[in-house]
């Protein structure tokens, strides 16, 4: 698969597209779906200081992938991802190793040294934890129940060097 192309600004259509493509991954709850496109659409109208930042990955037009961070409040080094979420019909080809690859390069330009990304503990997020895992993430907690009965909350944590 080609590379795909980056961009880091929001267009007016984003939160729309990234409200489908969260959507489209069937991974994502009605409520977790709606905070994806909020953040996006908060991003449009506060800018930088809203401290939620894209990297959005296009191919021919189209919005193939993306990711969402920003610097954690009251440390000196930590950042979030927020999100990070791929088509499906092209998952499995390395856009979210570059998407991640990406994120971490900017993270690390802004003063970054910490990354935390969280999960779900359900069976349906056994491939993101292998992803993370593989990507030099490590488990840094479980906290228990977390969403719901049986459904909890992993935490991992990539060091930059």
């Amino acid at each position: 698969m080609p590379t795909p192309s980056f961009r880091y600004e929001l267009r007016r259509v984003d939160p729309e597209q990234i409200r489908k493509l969260a959507h489209d991954t069937g991974f994502f709850t009605d409520a977790e779906i709606q905070v994806a496109e909020e953040l996006a659409r908060e991003r449009l109208s506060k800018g930088g200081s809203s401290g939620y930042h894209f990297v959005m990955a296009e191919q021919d037009g189209r919005l193939i992938g993306y990711t969402c961070y920003g610097p954690i409040a009251c440390t000196l080094f930590g950042f979030d991802i927020y999100w990070i979420a791929v088509q499906p019909d092209i998952q499995g080809r390395g856009v979210g190793h570059r998407l991640l690859e990406e994120t971490e390069r900017l993270i690390r330009e802004a003063g970054g040294s910490r990354i935390y990304v969280e999960t779900s503990q359900r069976l349906q997020y056994d491939g993101t934890r292998a992803f993370y895992k593989n990507e030099g993430y490590r488990l840094e907690a479980v906290i228990t129940d977390f969403y719901a009965p049986g459904d909890g909350k992993v935490i991992f944590c990539k060091v930059l060097t």
